[in-house]
């Protein structure tokens, strides 16, 4: 998916799939960085098994550079 795809999309989790053409890496890489090491990843991450799942607005939130400690001081 590109970022206005991400925007224009009516789900509101995301998979390792839909993001990462825009990070430029392989979608197994990201699950596999999302169940060893989730923080390292910039945003949140849901995992549950073998399912990785990424909220929508939170990941384009990082894609403007608002973090959570941003959204925590507002």
């Amino acid at each position: 998916m590109t970022i206005e795809e991400i925007r224009a999309s009516t789900k509101d989790m995301l998979t390792p799939m839909d993001i990462a053409p825009i990070l430029r890496c392989n979608a197994y890489s990201i699950s596999v960085q999302a169940r060893d090491d989730p923080l390292k990843l910039g945003f949140p991450v849901c995992v549950v098994g073998h399912r990785t799942k990424i909220p929508k607005q939170a990941f384009l939130n990082w894609l403007s550079g608002i973090t959570i400690q941003d959204n925590a001081r507002t």
